[in-house]
């Protein structure tokens, strides 16, 4: 319901004609982190310890002796992929990797199908699993062999609990119509479960933690740090590998700090918390996001302005949904239409401050794109951000209305509003001239797997926050208007809804499938934007309600850095779920 807050009025002084006694406000927790990341910001981004750099360069060289060393048996070689990608220094080793892959790909597999023949479940599934990251499209016929003469997975396969554990991870690439990964995942998911109790801690921690969040749907930076503390408890460790992986993400959270630093200052110059209350004070958590888009060094300037969009955008959405009269929203919406300062005089003075910020950080980012020969890519981004206001609006009409849509009309909306199509457009700002204008146009005709993103997007966050909008006047819910027209319980819909975002994951994989549309790298900032989602939306809206997992993890990127002593025994590995 709607709530009187003369204090957020106060703070703003509106014009007398824009001074509305009832605003539709939400009850936001204040910034966790205020000026924390300060004592980080720097006009220098260079790391200064030439010795730690010294030591990483002269370790990755070791590594690579290690993936070229074609001597080694097939088992050692995907092993050795598997721990580099899950220690997080993957990045460094992207060609030998993929040179890798493609042998492997060309010597055990014979028309999709992989054709190894020992009887290893967990050498293939790991096989399997390496290839569909990499988008080679294998067949999972090869896990047939596993079935018994019912066509059931054999239940003697229980006591493997590596091997179907494996299998379990490997299933969330799968794609549609592969009905044997289906039946695979239903086998491996209730056998890990049952089976849990049972096994020593340390395995049990591990099958409990992979049933709650798997590999492929998880966040690579957040994975890797767990993961490292968890493979030094390995009496067998590599200690190039593990000493590689410590020092380059204690390296990386060096400058990510830094930026997170700098993006603080302006938004403390920007004065969010006083000039506009009403909106989650989320700076830090903005970085976190878009730091699980891209991590790498050489996405700094992306990162820096990705992050000052969604910052933007989180504040108009709050302003749609938790601030703005309807009168004012049509003149912001309109407004945001004719993208000209002149429109600054016909609104509101606390509309100013987010009008005027955003035309202002479009004409820096676009000056610095014309040096370039890439003005192009703000055009793109803006006529994006322009449809995401448009179908704010048109919620914000519904709610005005009490008009409830039907399904399609909710998804049609919805899809725009959770402003994923407007970030991942902008996300491929920053990237250089990889990001050619081509790409911008594929990415705005809706393809397949920036449609499932969104879906992904929506669904999870109208999951988990339908309590806590409906507590005030909120737009309907996807729970809602399911319920309505097909005539559920609030149960059923929700089920459905999962199913929903199940088939958007086999529509993100077979998106990622060689041949792709686009080069890997502009699908993987969709697919860990939907990662994001899938972490931190998986059982409440943890960017509103930021206190629990979301602080736990930006305390792991970003916080803490990785002891690079030894871990005493007595020490657990760091579990951030």
């Amino acid at each position: 319901m709607c709530s009187t807050n003369t204090s957020v009025l106060d703070c703003f002084k509106p014009d007398a004609k824009f001074n509305m006694i009832d605003r539709n406000t939400a009850n936001y927790h204040p910034s966790i982190w205020k000026d924390y990341f300060l004592q980080y910001a720097s006009q220098s981004m260079e790391f200064d310890d030439d010795e730690t750099k010294a030591q990483i360069e002269k370790l990755k060289k070791q590594v690579v002796k290690m993936l070229i060393d074609v001597s080694k048996p097939i088992e050692e070689i995907v092993n050795l992929i598997d721990l580099i990608c899950r220690l997080g220094i993957h990045y460094h080793f992207e060609s030998e990797i993929d040179e890798l892959l493609q042998q492997i790909h060309n010597n055990y597999t014979k028309n999709g199908e992989i054709i190894i023949v020992e009887d290893n479940l967990r050498l293939l599934a790991l096989l399997f699993r390496l290839l569909r990251q990499q988008g080679y499209h294998v067949s999972p016929n090869v896990f047939n062999k596993y079935k018994d003469e019912n066509g059931k997975f054999s239940e003697k396969l229980v006591k493997d609990v590596e091997g179907l554990l494996e299998l379990y991870e490997a299933c969330h690439l799968r794609i549609h119509g592969e009905n044997i990964l289906d039946e695979a995942y239903a086998f491996t998911s209730t056998q890990l479960k049952s089976i849990a109790t049972q096994l020593k801690p340390s395995l049990a921690a591990q099958v409990n933690y992979s049933l709650g969040q798997p590999l492929h749907q998880g966040l690579p930076r957040l994975e890797a740090r767990r993961f490292i503390s968890i493979y030094e408890q390995d009496p067998t460790h590599n200690q190039i590998l593990l000493t590689l992986a410590k020092l380059d993400f204690n390296f990386l959270q060096n400058l990510h700090r830094k930026e997170v630093g700098n993006i603080t200052e302006w938004w403390k110059e920007l004065n969010v918390a006083v000039k506009l209350p009403y909106a989650r004070d989320r700076i830090v958590e903005c970085c976190n996001w878009i730091l699980a888009v891209y991590f790498e060094p050489q996405y700094s300037q992306a990162r820096k302005i990705l992050i000052k969009l969604i910052a933007l955008i989180s504040i108009i959405d709050d302003t749609y949904d938790a601030y703005g009269t309807i009168d004012e929203l049509k003149l912001f919406t309109e407004a945001i239409e004719r993208w000209d300062i002149s429109s600054l005089d016909d609104l509101p003075e606390y509309m100013k401050l987010i009008y005027e910020s955003l035309l202002k950080f479009f004409e820096e980012v676009e000056r610095e794109l014309e040096k370039q020969g890439r003005a192009y890519c703000t055009k793109f981004s803006i006529k994006e951000l322009q449809k995401t206001t448009q179908a704010f609006m048109t919620e914000a009409k519904w709610l005005n209305k009490k008009y409830i849509p039907t399904i399609a009309e909710y998804i049609q909306i919805s899809t725009l509003s959770s402003a994923y199509p407007f970030l991942v457009t902008s996300s491929y700002i920053g990237m250089g001239d990889m990001a050619i204008e081509d790409i911008f146009k594929w990415v705005t005709s809706k393809p397949k797997i920036v449609t499932a993103s969104t879906i992904i997007c929506r669904f999870m966050d109208d999951i988990v926050s339908n309590e806590f909008e409906q507590e005030r006047e909120h737009v309907t819910s996807i729970i809602e208007c399911y319920m309505r027209d097909y005539g559920v319980s609030k149960e059923e819909a929700i089920q459905e809804l999962q199913k929903g975002v199940t088939d958007a994951w086999k529509d993100i994989n077979e998106e990622c499938l060689k041949p792709t549309e686009v080069p890997r790298q502009f699908l993987m900032n969709i697919l860990n934007m939907s990662r994001f989602i899938d972490v931190m939306y998986k059982d409440e809206d943890c960017y509103t309600h930021a206190e629990g997992k979301m602080k736990k993890c930006i305390e792991a990127l970003l916080v803490d850095p990785v002891p690079i002593n030894n871990i005493r025994k007595d020490m657990k590995p760091f579990i951030y779920a």
